[in-house]
């Protein structure tokens, strides 16, 4: 542990990004938000801070638990964070969104056969009418 660790290196310990690099192109894109304003990546992380994280689909916001500039095994990882409340509820109504939109617009599981285009194109030819 130490003392004061950098933005970029405490997001790369704590596992949200694969490499540094990474961590710090969100940092400076403004996609990492640091108590609720855009940080520069040599911003030094404080116990109790809140960073909004994006993963994929969903944002994170974590509270600093621990520091470590330092990469170590997942279950390690997320001992430096605490995830909020209200952020743990968000991502799960955004997850059930997603999967009701998902179910909602089924695509099929294969490419019409002959028959079935010739359906498809008389169906054409008579709307067409």
């Amino acid at each position: 542990m130490s003392e004061s660790v950098r933005l970029d290196k405490w997001l790369w310990a704590a596992r949200f990004f694969k490499t540094r690099a990474l961590a710090k192109k969100a940092i400076e894109g403004g996609k990492v938000h640091y108590d609720g304003g855009r940080a520069k990546t040599s911003k030094n992380v404080e116990l109790g801070a809140i960073i909004r994280v994006p993963q994929g689909w969903d944002i994170f916001e974590v509270e600093v638990v621990s520091l470590s500039d330092q990469r170590r095994g997942a279950p390690e990882a997320r001992k430096l964070y605490a995830e909020t409340e209200d952020s743990v509820q968000r991502r799960a109504k955004e997850t059930e969104a997603r999967r009701l939109t998902n179910e909602a617009m089924q695509h099929p599981l294969k490419r019409p056969d002959k028959k079935q285009r010739r359906d498809i194109q008389r169906f054409q030819r008579q709307q067409g009418d």
